[in-house]
């Protein structure tokens, strides 16, 4: 594969990956080889390799020939994703509070700062962003490799799940309430509030499935 196919093909996967996460395209959504490759200006190829790659994060499942489906996620696949996120959340969030540096907690201070800001205008697309990127820079903050490692082919599922939250001002509110935690190396409420968070995302998946 050229270095020029391979820019066209990541430009189309996050693309792609952006339209799923941010609900422009649905579950259950046909996505076409030749139709998305006419939306998007580019050939075939790389909306197939793209395709490919967003099977693999577990966003889409493979039809037969040329298209493809927005992966529709079952009660059973949230609910392994949550026993996921319960098992690594409360330690990611620990360890970040142990070892956290100034850069680091400047970014995720940055990153909180426009998720509020994005949650206060009602921007849900920007906000659940902003939300996903949080955590993301946690992990980092937890300077774990293998932590990372584990964390990094789930990436987009788990940015897929935290995106089906619907109360903003409330995740956000208890994104800062993380935040202070880790900036006063405080790990015991670090772990307490990412337990406590955990739960109330799974409330909030809940009541929006039910």
């Amino acid at each position: 594969m050229t270095e020029s196919r391979e820019s066209e093909t990541e430009r189309v996967t996050r693309r792609l990956r952006g339209e799923i996460l941010d609900g422009v395209r649905l579950p259950g959504e046909r996505l076409v080889e030749r139709e998305v490759a006419g939306a998007l200006d580019v050939s075939r190829v790389p909306v197939r390799d793209a395709l490919k790659a967003l099977v693999a994060e577990g966003l889409v499942t493979l039809r037969p020939r040329s298209w493809a489906v927005v992966r529709e996620f079952t009660d059973s696949d949230i609910a392994d994703l949550n026993e996921v996120r319960a098992a690594f959340e409360p330690l990611t969030f620990r360890l970040a509070a142990e070892r956290r540096t100034r850069e680091g907690l400047d970014r995720l201070r940055r990153t909180l700062d426009e998720q509020l800001a994005a949650a206060q205008a009602r921007d849900s697309v920007l906000a659940r962003r902003k939300a996903a990127d949080f955590h993301e820079i946690v992990t980092k903050l937890a300077s774990n490799e293998l932590l990372v490692e584990i964390e990094r082919p789930l990436r987009t599922r788990m940015r897929w799940l935290m995106s089906q939250h619907d109360d903003l001002p409330a995740v956000a509110s208890q994104h800062q309430q993380l935040y202070a935690a880790i900036a006063n190396r405080d790990v015991a409420e670090a772990e307490r509030l990412a337990v406590e968070h955990l739960a109330h995302s799974q409330a909030l998946l809940r009541a929006g499935r039910s």
